[in-house]
């Protein structure tokens, strides 16, 4: 078994223990044998279970992400919050088979202060992908700031998904509108503050578009 199988056989195997059992329940034993890799194979993958959990979560941004960035055709003409409607609602299919594992992260969540926390850190990491995907500034102090809420956003938006019997996820797509129509409207009243207290700074809204000759080279 190559490096790389005995790695997607690894996590396979962590995410098909995890839609049956809590977190705190899985170890690297139960992995292996699950998975039919020898533990001196997987430890050269994966340290701890916290590193299952890490890489289920970069895998679902490569899958969302292998279907285009900014620049792909399906987002010709759309505004930042329909691009980040579209990369959100890909994230979602990217975890559709998981559904049951997903389940049982929230749920831990709920009971463990210390893994809501981590996933919390996990989830703002893969937001910050997200909102690259997007076309959305991700840079910085403040792409830090919005990938943290993105973060927090799309848990409220997962808590209505893993509920969501609608084939067409409705009360899904529903929920994550308003709460990007929410999120944006906190974003401009930061933008304003940030303005406030730093009176040099331009606001985004009202920033005329660079010169011509102010743009970089290609």
């Amino acid at each position: 078994m190559t490096s790389e199988t005995a790695r997607e056989a690894c996590l396979r195997s962590f995410l098909d223990l995890l839609a049956t059992r809590p977190l705190w329940r899985i170890d690297l034993a139960a992995v292996a044998a699950e998975s039919g890799v020898a533990l001196s194979e997987m430890r050269a993958a994966y340290a701890t279970v916290d590193d299952l959990l890490a890489a289920f979560f970069r895998a679902t941004d490569r899958h969302v992400l292998a279907e285009g960035g900014p620049d792909a055709e399906d987002f010709a003409g759309e505004g930042p919050k329909e691009r980040l409607f579209e990369v959100l609602m890909r994230r979602l299919d990217a975890l559709e088979p998981h559904r049951e594992a997903v389940r049982a992260l929230v749920r831990g969540a709920r009971r463990d202060p210390l893994l809501a926390l981590k996933l919390l850190r996990l989830s703002a990491r893969s937001q910050r992908w997200m909102l690259a995907a997007a076309g959305i500034d991700c840079a910085g102090l403040a792409g830090a700031v919005r990938a943290k809420g993105l973060a927090v956003l799309f848990a409220r938006v997962l808590e209505v998904w893993l509920e969501d019997d609608d084939p067409g996820l409705s009360r899904t797509m529903a929920t994550l509108d308003q709460e990007l129509a929410r999120g944006g409207k906190l974003l401009e009243m930061m933008d304003d503050l940030a303005f406030i207290a730093l009176p040099w700074r331009t606001r985004r809204r009202t920033a005329s578009p660079p010169a011509d000759d102010s743009a970089p080279a290609d």
